[in-house]
Formats: C-alpha cells, structure tokens, sequence
C-alpha cells in the first residue's frame, strides 16, 4: 500500500511540475514507506528492479542486503558522492584547502617533499567494526545507537566520522596523514545540525628517535614502560617523558593550525575531555567575538589502537575537526543548509582568487518563515525522536529550518505521552504560501501515524 496517497496529486503539482525545480521533494520516498528499518511492502505488482530495491540499499553502485538494523533514508542516500569538500571554490573545499596548505608548507620530511599525506576521497561505506570496534569503542557504548546513526545492515553504515579509517591507513604503514570527508549521523533540525556534514581529522605517529632527537640526552629516554598504572595524564604503556613531548607537538600543530586560520592574535585554551580512542583527550575552545568557542577534539592515541594497526613501536597523536563549523564562523555563514545550495548568488561569493582571501558571506533575501505545529501521541514504545527528524527531512527535504518539541504532556489517567513539535519551513531562494506548506505539513502527518506508530491529534 502506498503512503499518502490522498496527498500526491498536490505534491506532484507544487514539486514536480514547476517549470524549474525550486523545491526538492524526493517522489520515491513520499510514495513508499520511508523508514527502511520498519520494513518495505512488496504487496501489489512491482517490477524486478523495485524489488531488488526493497531487498537490499544501493550505495555508490553497490548493493547492501537490508535487515532489522537498516534505516538509512532515501534522502541521506541522495547525498551519497556529492563530494561538497572536493568541489572547488566551495566554502568547504576552501577550507580545506587551506588546513592542507598549511600542513604542506610547515612540515617537511627529510626528502623535502610532505610529511603529511591527505586521503580525501574514502569511501563513507564502511563496515560497523571499522568506525566503532577499531577505535576501541565499547560495544554498549551510547554512539552506537540505530537513533544516532546511518545502518545499511548489521554489518556496514555510513561513517560517524572520518576517524573511521584511522586504523587502516596507519595499517597501511602511514606515520602522518589528513582525512577529509562527508560524514552521517542522525541528529536534530536546526541552523547548525545537518545529518550530513564533513569532518578533517590528522595522525601523527613518532618512533622513539623521532621524538627525542632534539631532546638532550635523549638516547636514554624511551616510549614505553612497564609495571605503570593508568593515571589521568598518561596510559599505563606510555612513559610520562613521551607522553609530554607528544602533547606539546599535537598542541603547538594545532595552535599554529587555528592561527593560521583566524589570525595570529587568537586566544585559545585547551579543555581537558574524554574520548574513548585517545588518552588524555582535549577539546580546543578559541575566542570568537567575545565567546568560546569548540573548534576541535584532540589527544594521545590509545596504544591499543595503535598496536592494533601494526605499529606497536610506536605512538602518536590524533586531531579531529568539523569543517562546516570552522566555515560557518569564517565566513559568516548562517545556516548550514546553505553548505548545499547550488544558488550561484552563494556559490559566486567564495570564488576567489586565492584560498587564504578573506571572504564575508553576503545574506541572500531572507524569506519570511511559515510555522506549523504537530501533535501526536506517542507508541507504548519503539519511539525515536531522531526516527521523526528523518521523516521530516524525508518528506520536505531542505525546506524545514527547524524542528522544536515546544510542549510535552502525560495524560494523568492513561498515561500516554503527547508531543508537540514546532516545524519552521522557509525556502532560502523564494517566499513558500502557506497552501505549499500545508500539503507537505499534511503529508508528514499522514506519514508520522502510519511509519512511526502515533496517534495524530492534529
């Protein structure tokens, strides 16, 4: 059976026969069920192809069998391969750009050519054990959740993070490396979160002659040592000589890195946190127009981690940072949506001559916003919020700014549970009517009852 069914002829004439596509709602998705996890219908005629879709997920032309853990979306998957980080004079290609010009013009080997290596166009395919159990995170670890995550099976997902190939390129007999890449993780609806954005991360690893060679009398000094306890300034394996130089270097790389990105007179501290890959772990806040800002998570590789990749002589550090982020506060840039708007007037403003040019985003014409709320009841259990967020970005793609739970209410005598959710729809090319919203606004009603098991009291 098909979904909303009563509202496609009026999602066909507001999306599909415009004479230029200004809206972009996916056809497939708001026809069939949208939450793979909860299963597909093969009732009723369908061609082979439909059903060899319904059977497995196609990712970059291969073919994924689903099971009870798939739920990635038709929409997530259209942004599979569009590779905004590799797109030149795209904000996020420059940004880019300029952490890897930075990395190649301050460090050296001794053959005169990089030291660092950038890997910048890695599958987001990747198998469960490489994003989760190779960075040594515990199988009940909260970051594991279908509610926070992209499955396509059991066995593989769309990664969480760039870090996911950490242990294989150290494998692969890599000492020092960039990663760049379009990440996925099931989030909320607002100016700053995007189910889909992209993270750069850095490794560098040291030999015991690397790290002391500078250091007097450093022929007596070594990485390791047994008989020691994990403390918080070191792991057991580490001696502390080594663990001190190794966070000097990783702090002095990242304080010349962020320098060279927002300018010399930047003010930054350094925020002791935890991670389950690196110990000791810190995030770097910088000051930003009179606030603190995150900018990057950072530490000393755990030594399992690196002993698992073949390395065990070594040890090093690993950095990891958000470039949506950093180009949202270099540029000026608002809304996160815009990182994939091909509206020239956007994309015109960063083709500049030079990556290091300084670039103020220019607001386009900011369009009024329409709101409408939902309410539901919701199912004794098996509900996710983030299972909801989906259906929306499903259903009306770019077009919801943002998504509030403004009320929450328990019946006091059957104790079921109300939602109400405040979605914000606003067009950043054009003014939306309130008639286009509301087919779209009616059609996640329908779609929320029927996929995710509530009770409407719209």
């Amino acid at each position: 059976m098909r979904l909303c069914c009563k509202f496609l002829p009026l999602l066909e004439s507001v999306f599909l026969n415009e004479p230029s596509p200004r809206l972009n709602v996916n056809h497939w998705a708001v026809t069939h069920r949208l939450l793979p996890c909860r299963g597909l219908t093969t009732k009723g005629p369908a061609s082979s192809h439909l059903t060899r879709q319904q059977e497995s997920v196609e990712v970059l032309g291969k073919l994924f069998p689903r099971d009870d853990y798939t739920n990635v979306t038709p929409k997530i998957l259209s942004k599979v391969g569009r590779h905004l980080h590799n797109r030149a004079h795209h904000p996020l290609w420059l940004v880019k750009e300029r952490i890897k010009a930075h990395f190649y013009n301050s460090y050296m080997g001794r053959s005169g050519t990089p030291l660092f290596s950038v890997h910048d166009n890695l599958s987001p395919v990747v198998s469960v054990e490489q994003n989760f159990d190779s960075l040594l995170i515990p199988a009940d670890h909260v970051s594991r959740k279908k509610g926070d995550n992209y499955y396509l099976n059991r066995g593989h997902m769309l990664r969480a993070h760039t870090s996911a190939h950490q242990r294989d390129l150290v494998r692969s007999g890599l000492d020092a490396f960039l990663v760049a890449g379009d990440v996925y993780r099931r989030d909320e609806i607002d100016s700053s979160h995007y189910p889909v954005f992209h993270q750069m991360e850095g490794v560098r690893l040291f030999s015991n002659h690397e790290l002391f060679v500078q250091v007097e009398h450093g022929e007596d000094l070594r990485l390791f040592e047994s008989g020691s306890c994990r403390t918080p300034q070191k792991q057991e394996t580490h001696t502390l000589e080594a663990v001190k130089l190794v966070e000097f270097s990783l702090k002095r790389t990242l304080t010349r890195l962020v320098r060279h990105l927002f300018g010399e007179d930047l003010e930054i501290r350094w925020v002791e946190c935890y991670f389950p890959f690196t110990h000791p772990s810190y995030e770097m806040e910088v000051r930003f127009q009179g606030d603190w800002l995150e900018v990057l998570g950072c530490g000393v590789m755990e030594q399992e981690l690196v002993h698992s990749a073949g390395a065990e002589n070594k040890m090093g550090w690993a950095f990891g940072l958000g470039l949506e982020r950093l180009a949202m506060v270099l540029y000026g840039i608002p809304d996160i949506r815009l990182f994939w708007s091909e509206d020239e007037r956007f994309l015109k403003q960063f083709r500049v001559p030079h990556i290091d040019d300084t670039v103020t985003y220019q607001q386009l014409s900011k369009y009024p916003p329409l709101i409408n709320d939902i309410s539901f009841w919701l199912p004794a259990d098996g509900y996710m919020e983030n299972d909801f967020y989906d259906l929306v970005r499903t259903i009306a793609g770019d077009l919801v700014e943002k998504v509030s739970l403004v009320d929450q209410f328990t019946h006091p005598k059957t104790e079921k549970v109300s939602h109400c959710y405040r979605l914000t729809y606003r067009h950043m090319e054009r003014t939306l009517s309130q008639e286009e919203v509301r087919v779209i606004h009616q059609a996640i009603e329908t779609a929320a009852e029927q996929e995710l098991g509530v009770q409407g009291r719209f």
